[in-house]
C-alpha cells in the first residue's frame, strides 16, 4: 500500500485529489494538510511514502517544505504554476516529481506509483522545456567528470547507471540496458544518490545531463 499525504491550502483541491487517490486499491491517503508547516509536521509524525504538495501555501511554501522533508518522504509538487524558477527550485529542494494540476486522474495515480517505485516524474510540458534548456547549455558543461569532482567515489557500474538516469530511463529500463535485475539497478541508484548527496533521481538526471559521467570502454554514447 502506498501511503500519501496531500498538502494544499484549497480545501476543494485537496478533496478532489483525495477522492481520486482513495478510490485506488493500492493507495491510501493518510492525512491532509492546509499549509506547508502542517505538511511537514504531519509527514514527520506519520512517515508517508509520498507527499503531494502545492507550492504556494500559507506559513511555509512547498519548496521550503520539500527541503525540510528530505529523508522523510518523497515529495511530488502538484501546482498550477509551471514557472521555471518553481520547477528548478523544487528539484533542487529534492522533490521527486513535478506535476501540474491539470493532470488527469489516471496520470496522477500513475505518477504516485512511479515515484513510489523509486523513479522520478516531471509533467511532459515541463520536461520539454528542461530538454530545451539542456540543449542550449554550452559544450563545456558536458565535460566528463569521472575520476574527479562529484563522481570520484562512484564505481564504474554506478557511473553507467547514472548515465542512463540522465537519459531518462527507469530502473526497469536500466536493468534491461545493463543486463541486470531490476532490484540490482534500484540498489545502484540508491547508492549513487547517497554518494552524491542527492535526494532524488530527478536531481541525479539533471546532474548527469549537465556533467555526463565518463563510463569508459563500451561507453553507450558510442554505440
Amino acid at each position: 500500500m502506498i501511503r500519501v499525504l496531500v498538502a494544499d491550502d484549497h480545501a476543494a483541491v485537496r478533496a478532489g485529489v483525495v477522492l481520486i487517490l482513495d478510490g485506488t486499491p493500492d493507495i491510501e491517503v493518510v492525512a491532509e494538510a492546509a499549509d506547508g508547516l502542517e505538511a511537514v509536521e504531519l509527514a514527520e509524525r506519520l512517515r508517508p511514502d509520498i507527499v503531494l504538495m502545492d507550492i504556494r501555501m500559507p506559513r511555509l511554501d512547498g519548496i521550503t517544505a520539500a527541503r525540510r522533508l528530505r529523508g522523510v518522504a518523497d515529495v511530488v509538487i502538484l501546482t498550477t504554476f509551471d514557472l521555471d524558477e518553481y520547477v528548478f527550485g523544487a528539484l533542487r529542494a529534492g522533490a521527486a516529481g513535478f506535476l501540474l494540476k491539470n493532470t488527469d486522474a489516471d496520470a496522477l495515480i500513475e505518477a504516485v506509483r512511479v515515484v513510489a517505485r523509486g523513479d522520478g516524474l516531471i509533467s511532459p510540458s515541463v520536461t520539454r522545456r528542461m530538454i530545451e534548456a539542456f540543449a542550449a547549455m554550452p559544450a563545456s558543461a558536458g565535460t566528463p567528470t569521472a575520476g574527479r569532482g562529484p563522481y570520484e567515489n562512484l564505481t564504474a557500474r554506478e557511473r553507467e547507471v547514472l548515465f542512463h538516469i540522465g537519459r531518462g530511463l527507469s530502473n526497469a529500463e536500466i536493468a534491461r540496458e545493463l543486463g541486470m535485475a531490476e532490484g540490482t539497478a534500484k540498489t545502484h541508484v540508491s547508492r549513487l544518490l547517497a554518494k552524491l548527496d542527492l535526494r532524488s533521481r530527478v536531481q541525479a538526471a539533471i546532474m548527469a545531463r549537465e556533467f555526463p559521467p565518463d563510463v569508459g570502454p563500451g561507453d553507450p554514447r558510442t554505440r
